[in-house]
């Protein structure tokens, strides 16, 4: 083993001398490990993707739009439920840590025992803050639950088993929730393997479930309602937690922790008397990180309002057969982030996140380290970039052929279709945005936070009225609450690209957004055009119905493979 490096001078704010081996494989094993957890995030949602769209395709079978628009009001509760319960949570315990002390002073005989003994505490500690959703979660999954019962509409109240189908939903949030303890810690261990297994088979339980009971309810001639989406989210959660509880609880015996709160506070002196720190709440908490996690509180709700806006605006301005046309379409238009962009914004937040985070509070990463984000930051935003020149050229031709194909020529003539291609003209901003924004997330102070949240209350203002507008004025339906999506995207990525540009400037480093445009971007405008010349050459236009689905679908493939090939 190599020999320890020696100590920097505290307050060495800018600079740092030449990176030791141990640092340099540090920073190595916590690069490979964001992208060993990427890809197989990656391939975990492409295979659970796959499977939920084979299920859903069937059951389009059994579903009118009514059904499939309140399906997507319950999902939003499920959401909001979690969402409110365990995101600031999540977030402050990957910005902080648990205040382990260090161990440089310790005689190397005592090293490895303090090290061990550090890093229990800091899974216990982890853990214990994990345990506060549950709390939250059930006091959100009472407090949503009522108010949508008492507001929703007369139209969606009729709908059979509708309160009976929302207390399913609130049990399967509680029941997920219990699996929270083991999730972060295994992700807080950089364990991404148990999370594939988890989801996979919590997947592959709701969509037999949700599918078993919606086939044997048509063939008894029952009218289900949405009671099998809330037997399908039951049994999702219920997979979680199996599989969840039994790789963390196989952890918790190797490395001495409890899954169960557990005091974290309390240390030995050099006599061997145990302390209380007051680094913790009640002997349990890590308190930077639950003053970190009330300052994201508000944001999330911000956040998670914009996130899910669509879907509210739909509902109090649309009928639940314009809604389900609308999730129709914003479920295939948004499997792109689903399978590429989510897995890839949640292992950039927690790569920079480790990468970015500093000695102490007040001090600044070293130049190398800075230098290095944001070359990773430009790559990957690069590599949206390229993909989203494909999405725009490609998307809007071929989407409204598969949804005819897949989905039926009855919800083709809903719409459908129409609203998916101008929806491939949004995947972009939402792939920008995603990774923008978790990036800020990773680097952000507590008023940085707050600066955010109320940023973000005025796009919320501006992407309601834009809402509002397209809807009941200009009455566009789906399409316009597409269009007020982009303008409030647009706006985030704005705010976000002027922290980022802020940040790098703040440690003396240029962050020059031209470096995101590929090379060659005029070859690229020329293949768009050409593309597009051949497609209406060829007679296919955006988001109509065609005669012959499948000859067009083929033309869109054999004009597309020569431009992907140029990209």
């Amino acid at each position: 083993m190599s020999q320890n490096p020696p100590s920097e001078p505290e307050g060495n704010n800018d600079t740092t001398s030449k990176s030791s081996p141990a640092a340099a494989r540090d920073e190595a094993q916590k690069t490979g490990s964001a992208v060993r957890g990427a890809s197989l995030l990656i391939i975990l949602q492409i295979v659970s993707r796959a499977i939920t769209f084979v299920a859903n395709q069937l059951l389009l079978r059994f579903l009118t739009a009514q059904l499939l628009g309140v399906s997507t009001q319950l999902e939003v509760y499920y959401l909001s439920v979690m969402f409110f319960a365990r995101e600031s949570l999540r977030v402050a315990i990957q910005r902080q840590g648990s205040g382990a002390p260090s161990t440089a002073s310790a005689s190397s005989s005592k090293r490895s025992d303090c090290v061990a003994g550090a890093s229990a505490r800091d899974s216990q500690s982890v853990v214990n803050i994990a345990h506060l959703s549950l709390g939250l979660g059930l006091g959100f999954s009472v407090g949503l639950g009522w108010a949508y019962l008492h507001y929703v509409d007369a139209a969606t109240a009729s709908t059979p088993y509708l309160s009976t189908a929302l207390r399913i939903y609130g049990l399967a949030a509680l029941v997920e929730l219990l699996s929270e303890p083991a999730f972060v810690v295994l992700q807080h261990r950089l364990r991404f393997g148990p999370r594939a297994a988890a989801e996979s088979i919590a997947t592959f339980l709701r969509c037999v479930v949700t599918f078993g009971a919606a086939n044997w309810a048509w063939k008894k001639g029952l009218e289900s309602g949405v009671l099998p989406f809330a037997l399908g989210q039951l049994a999702y959660g219920t997979g979680l937690l199996g599989v969840y509880a039994w790789y963390g609880f196989r952890l918790a015996s190797t490395e001495s922790f409890s899954l169960f709160p557990r005091t974290a506070a309390m240390d030995r002196n050099s006599k061997g008397q145990l302390l209380l720190s007051n680094d913790y709440a009640l002997g349990y908490f890590f308190k930077p990180t639950l003053q970190l996690a009330s300052s994201l509180m508000s944001q999330s709700f911000v956040k998670h309002i914009l996130t899910q806006g669509d879907t509210f605006l739909v509902s109090v301005l649309s009928d639940p057969d314009s809604q389900g046309v609308y999730a129709l379409a914003n479920n295939y238009g948004s499997l792109v982030a689903r399978l590429v962009f989510q897995p890839i914004e949640e292992s950039s937040r927690n790569y920079f996140s480790k990468l970015l985070s500093s000695g102490s509070p007040g001090t600044r990463p070293a130049k190398e380290v800075t230098d290095k984000a944001k070359a990773d930051l430009q790559a990957l935003l690069k590599f949206y970039v390229l993909l989203s020149i494909v999405v725009i050229t490609i998307g809007p031709f071929a989407a409204p052929l598969l949804v005819q194909i897949v989905a039926g020529a009855r919800w083709s003539a809903s719409g459908a279709g129409g609203v998916l291609a101008q929806y491939c003209l949004f995947i972009p901003l939402l792939a920008i945005n995603g990774v923008a924004e978790a990036f800020v997330s990773s680097v952000a102070t507590e008023s940085e936070v707050h600066r955010q949240s109320l940023w973000m209350g005025a796009f919320s203002l501006a992407f309601g009225i834009a809402g509002f507008v397209s809807l009941r004025v200009m009455d566009l339906g789906a399409v316009g609450l597409v269009y007020a999506n982009g303008i409030n995207m647009l706006c985030r990525i704005i705010w976000s690209g002027s922290f980022i540009s802020r940040y790098f400037k703040s440690n003396d480093i240029d962050f020059s957004w031209s470096g995101i445009v590929p090379d060659g971007s005029a070859l690229y405008v020329v293949g768009t055009a050409t593309l597009w010349a051949a497609m209406a050459k060829a007679g296919i236009s955006v988001g109509s119905i065609s005669p012959h689905v499948f000859q067009d679908l083929v033309t869109v493939g054999a004009v597309a493979v020569p431009f992907v090939g140029l990209m």
